[in-house]
């Protein structure tokens, strides 16, 4: 038998840690001194604390892993909690390589434009034009890709003639920012006349005059482009008379770093 001390020594576990796998009921002392209070564990719980250290170092919460002990000769079981994990080690991956091109892009910008990105604000009409829509309520706000894959699937067939310009839009048909059932509708301008699909209507939009300005980068700090032409429409004596939308210059479809996309913000406006 080995006294806690000697057992944390030798299991590279600190004691205060081992009174906490105690409590939980994932490494309890083989035998406990009645009048004393010692703790005393076996050789042998060696292995389960080797295991408790492999399972952290994955990444395994401590519930998880009091369930896994459970089933350690369970050769399936264990292989279905493995596999779970690694799928979510993966996509926090993903997430954190976007992350780090972020940070990336922003460095950049700042070395380039100094604190603060540069906007120009433009006041022009955006004329007629004959547009493939797609409207539909949405999980978030990333998940618009989904409108871009239901028109270029079910348009695919057509051959549509870009217009020219090409405008392609979103439109956010909200009244505030939402964290889901996001109500969106994506537009691409196109030429000729055209039958609609089940999820893609064909329609001529109104010429409609927009404060607009061009932001250069990732989605994620629109905000600031925002901010800028919230503030014009108001210095300049303007109201905003329908929903935003964003005019994809250059898309995720057309590069894949964040700090090439081109996306021009336009607030429709109308003369107090």
């Amino acid at each position: 038998m080995l006294k806690i001390g000697e057992f944390s020594r030798l299991s590279r576990v600190s004691i205060r840690m081992l009174r906490h796998y105690d409590e939980l009921g994932l490494l309890a002392p083989d035998a406990t001194d009645p009048l004393t209070g010692y703790r005393y564990y076996s050789e042998e719980q060696l292995a389960t604390a080797g295991r408790i250290a492999a399972l952290r170092e994955m990444g395994f919460g401590l519930a998880v892993i009091g369930e896994m002990l459970q089933c350690m000769d369970d050769a399936a079981r264990t292989e279905q909690y493995l596999l779970a994990q690694r799928a979510q080690l993966l996509e926090l991956a993903v997430q954190t390589n976007q992350r780090i091109a972020l940070v990336s892009s922003a460095l950049k910008a700042l070395r380039k434009d100094g604190a603060k990105m540069k906007y120009d604000v433009q006041l022009k009409t955006i004329p007629e034009r004959y547009a493939a829509c797609v409207r539909m309520t949405i999980p978030n706000y990333d998940c618009e890709g989904r409108l871009w894959s239901a028109l270029m699937s079910e348009t695919a067939h057509m051959n549509l003639i870009p217009d020219d310009p090409c405008l392609c839009c979103a439109v956010f048909l909200d009244g505030e920012h939402k964290d889901e059932n996001v109500d969106v509708e994506i537009q691409k301008t196109v030429k000729g006349r055209y039958e609609d699909t089940e999820h893609v209507r064909f329609k001529t939009l109104p010429a409609v005059t927009v404060a607009s300005t061009v932001h250069h980068g990732s989605y994620s700090t629109l905000g600031e482009g925002h901010a800028m032409l919230a503030s014009w429409v108001r210095d300049n004596g303007y109201a905003l008379c329908a929903p935003s939308f964003c005019i994809y210059h250059v898309s995720p479809h057309e590069t894949s770093t964040p700090g090439e996309m081109v996306t021009e913000i336009c607030y429709p406006v109308a003369k107090k």
